[in-house]
């Protein structure tokens, strides 16, 4: 996949759930690693999502991930912290803050799970 692939991919998929309970801030910088190299990042404040093809400077924490294992993280198929116990994710900064970025997955999972 190309870093363009794995952006659009990333995004439609957060960008598609309902995040508006969602309160506080969180700034997660994506670093990809190998195939597709990029980075962007995704920001989440008082319930408004952003993602975007930037770095980002004030973030929390900064995730070091494939494209494919974000993904994966994005669909609900991987949990960022069995991602992060078996050294498919990397974090740097605030793991408090990474450990939020669980919140966003488990509302793509809630999704997923009422689709069947």
């Amino acid at each position: 996949m190309t870093y363009e692939e794995i952006f659009s991919k990333s995004k439609e998929l957060i960008l598609s759930n309902d995040l508006e309970g969602l309160q506080g801030h969180l700034a997660v910088q994506v670093n990809i690693i190998g195939e597709g190299e990029g980075i962007f990042y995704i920001e989440l404040k008082d319930g408004v999502v952003y993602v975007e093809p930037y770095e980002y400077f004030d973030r929390d924490c900064i995730f070091i991930v494939s494209g494919k294992d974000f993904l994966k993280m994005c669909e609900g198929t991987l949990n960022p912290v069995a991602a992060f116990t078996t050294g498919k994710l990397k974090v740097e900064g605030s793991i408090e803050k990474a450990l939020e970025f669980q919140k966003i997955v488990n509302k793509v999972q809630k999704k997923s799970k009422g689709k069947k």
